[in-house]
């Protein structure tokens, strides 16, 4: 698609955003794009006049509150970091030219965690009734303060902010079970949410995987349920053992430290379900009596705990650790994906179903969480939990629904009177890609882009006003099932976060596409001096062309575009870097072949939005087809992208895969003259845990012992043109190629490559295909 150019609206936008630092700003009124502030404030009103912060504005307490210090040490702390200004903090009296924080009872912006920024030729004053609101005034300036990646003294046009959230609860999960983090991963993560005005860190802590919290009163759980033998341990860089667990002091660090920045952690222990790593510590809290591995498998494991009165001894007596450790209101208690297989089976389980007169094995786990809600409701605290909690009868009055299977648990929820909090797949789950660029880091697909999370719904139109107030809020999911180390995740959270930051903080209506994107590249600049490994697929150049078109002539017409369609578009034909000099790409271009193009995106400012992305235009290329652009065969939309290893720390190479059928589509190219077949393959890891959907998986009859790769011709029941055997497993690299001819061929054909290997052993993926004459 012809890439447009800049609208009106762009061009707005930008002049808006540009306006900021411009000394003749005296314009009288309110803009949604005026500074580059994300997320955008309630209201900014620019008046007339500037003033400008350098090394000799102080920053002044005005009142008594260790949360107004905090705040000045905080503020100050970060703009040196980022702008390389050094403000002095002090307490009053209020000299002229300096920046004021003031807790104030009375001041005018009445909302809890609002507050009121105001910019005068002779100073900068924020004001909030509370220490949370005053933070987040805090955190505004400094975006006001870092509106380029320059460094030294700042003029602001004079203005007024009065601003305040929308919701309540403003979200992020982090599945620190899957993969672990350090206490300072986490700590950063932490700081770029208060930078982002999200005030809550959903813990995810325990699950099959692991048990990632120490309990002194049941030392095996991090003993033996914090840590997993990988597949293939000690081989091809794969650790002998996996896992880790944090300290109660490690916690206690942790949860002081998001305080200081007004997050709240809810932590979660998962149950009924995904209690694999529970159970393998101690097998009594099982329903087998047996004692499992702790699980190395992604996905819907069968293990849950017992209904018995001394499983919920564990359960009170490992609560009262953790309700010592979070001061949060909310303990999130899981509930999903609770399969009843092992219930169903157990004369013990179903003795107690008829003691109690439950007749179904999902109103048992009502009556489970129940249980749990009661405990924490005698304690002063609240039961959350995913949207499962609602398939018992007996949920808590006072429980709260996270709605994760899209949006009709919330509804559902919220019709009966529970509150609720929108975290809905796949819209906001940032395992998913954000592009389908080749080079994207691994995780589920299809794509949940920056534009989608930016136009998430958080209210559904169908709640009516008095439903639609039970909606605390949003949230956002990051399983690391697919996010190895720290880089992975957060190439997975940013820039998504500032999407979901304006969503969770704005009001509805000041919601513009165009404008967040105008002030998005301040903020990029802003992940840059704090060394924030962001992705930039959003803005990443893709270079497309008419392949067949390309491979039959020899030229080629040469399509440039992004994802946001947004910024301004270099490239060469040389292969050399694109830079500002270079020529902008403002229509499709006509190239002859051989030629290497490379294009990159840049902001009005110049500075780059997007690395450089490049695509060789040969004929050897043209028949190369990576295998993650190659569709699914028709039958299955499951698409995953993996590394070569579970634990893999590098994020590179990644395949895609199709745990349900390993087949794959070749797109449709002349074949004339071509002779022979090469692919790139590989072997991969087997480690999915598929429940009841084990039933799906497609098994394929085969000729060799280890199974073969078969080439069709045109559909998956077409001619087979080739069948290529697989090698030993035991005696074979992971990645290898296979070689064979192809029968002489006229005309456009695809092809369909089926791996028939055995479904209860290795994964078979490809890591590109050539045609060859």
């Amino acid at each position: 698609m012809t890439r447009r150019l800049p609208t009106l609206l762009h061009a707005c936008a930008w002049l808006c955003a540009a306006l900021m630092v411009v000394l003749s700003a005296t314009a009288h009124a309110a803009t949604d794009a005026v500074v580059p502030l994300i997320p955008q404030p309630a209201q900014v009103t620019v008046t007339e006049g500037r003033f400008t912060v350098g090394v000799d504005t102080p920053i002044v307490i005005a009142d008594d509150g260790k949360g107004t210090a905090s705040t000045a040490a905080y503020l100050s702390s970060l703009v040196e970091r980022t702008r390389g200004l050094r403000l002095r903090v002090q307490h009053g009296p209020v000299p002229a030219h300096a920046i004021v924080l003031q807790r104030d009872p009375q001041a005018v912006v009445t909302q809890a965690e609002g507050y009121a920024l105001d910019v005068t030729p002779e100073g900068i004053r924020i004001s909030a009734r509370d220490d949370a609101g005053l933070f987040h005034g805090a955190i505004t300036l400094w975006q006001l303060l870092t509106p380029d990646a320059k460094h030294g003294p700042v003029t602001l046009a004079a203005m007024q902010v009065r601003d305040q959230p929308r919701f309540a609860w403003r979200g992020l999960m982090l599945d620190s079970v899957r993969h672990f983090q350090s206490v300072a991963e986490v700590e950063t993560l932490i700081d770029q949410m208060a930078q982002h005005k999200m005030n809550t860190l959903h813990w995810h802590l325990t699950d099959d995987q692991g048990w990632r919290i120490q309990i002194k009163r049941y030392p095996e759980l991090t003993r033996i349920g914090a840590w997993r033998t990988p597949p293939d341990a000690g081989k091809n860089g794969e650790p002998k053992r996996y896992g880790g667990f944090y300290t109660q002091d490690q916690i206690r660090q942790v949860v002081a430290y998001a305080a200081a920045r007004h997050i709240t952690i809810v932590p979660e222990l998962d149950m009924p379900g995904h209690a694999q790593a529970a159970v393998a510590a101690y097998p009594q809290l099982g329903v087998t009596g047996q004692r499992p591995q702790v699980s190395i498998d992604w996905g819907v494991n069968p293990w849950l705990y017992n209904v018995d009165d001394d499983t919920f001894t564990f359960i009170d007596n490992v609560l009262d650790e953790v309700l010592a450790l979070f001061p949060s209101t909310y303990i999130h208690v899981g509930g999903d994906e609770a399969i009843k297989d092992q219930w169903e089976a157990s004369p013990a389980v179903q003795a107690k179903m008829r003691e109690l007169g439950i007749t179904s094995e999902n109103a048992l786990q009502g009556w489970f969480i129940d249980r749990v809600g009661q405990y924490l409701e005698k304690h002063g605290r609240k039961l959350i939990g995913w949207d499962e909690i609602l398939e018992g009868d007996n949920l808590p009055a006072d429980a709260t629904v996270m709605s994760w299977r899209g949006t009709d648990g919330a509804i559902k929820a919220a019709m009966l009177g529970h509150d609720v909090v929108m975290a809905p797949a796949p819209n906001l789950y940032f395992d998913h890609v954000q592009s389908e660029l080749e080079d994207d880091y691994a995780g589920r697909l299809g794509v949940e882009s920056l534009r989608s999370v930016y136009g998430f719904q958080v209210v559904p139109a169908v709640l009516g006003a008095a439903q639609a107030k039970h909606v605390l809020g949003v949230q956002v999911n990051v399983w690391t099932e697919h996010m190895p180390t720290f880089a992975h995740v957060e190439h997975a959270v940013f820039p998504r976060l500032d999407a979901l930051s304006e969503v969770a903080w704005s009001p509805a209506a000041s919601n513009h596409w165009p404008a967040f994107l105008a002030r998005l590249p301040a903020q990029l600049e802003r992940y840059k001096a704090q060394r924030i490994p962001y992705a930039d697929g959003a803005f990443a150049v893709d270079i497309a062309i008419d392949r067949n078109v390309a491979l039959v002539t020899g030229r080629a017409t040469v399509t440039l575009a992004n994802q946001t369609d947004f910024g301004n578009i270099h490239y060469t034909t040389d292969g050399s870097t694109p830079t500002l000099s270079s020529p902008r790409y403002d229509a499709p271009f006509n190239v002859t072949l051989p030629i290497t193009v490379r294009a990159a995106s840049f902001a009005a400012d110049g500075n780059e939005l997007a690395a450089a992305r490049q695509r060789v235009l040969d004929r050897a290329s043209l028949l190369t087809v990576a295998g993650n652009t190659m569709p699914n065969c028709p039958g299955s939309d499951f698409r995953l992208r993996v590394q070569p290893l579970p634990d893999a720390t590098s994020t590179a190479p990644v395949y895609t895969i199709n745990v349900f059928d390993s087949c794959h589509l070749y797109p449709a190219t002349p074949l004339d003259g071509l002779t022979s077949i090469r692919v790139d393959a590989a072997r991969l890891v087997r480690n999915f845990a598929m429940a009841h959907d084990q039933k799906l998986v497609v098994s394929r009859p085969r000729r060799t012992p280890f199974g073969e790769l078969v080439v069709h011709r045109d559909t998956c029941n077409g001619p087979v043109l080739a069948s290529m055997p697989l090698p030993d497993p035991a005696h074979s690299a992971r990645n290898f190629t296979l070689n064979a001819a192809l029968p002489a061929q006229q005309g456009e054909h695809a092809l369909c490559l089926i791996y028939t290997a055995p479904i209860d052993g290795a994964l078979y993926a490809i890591g590109q295909v050539a045609l060859k004459p």
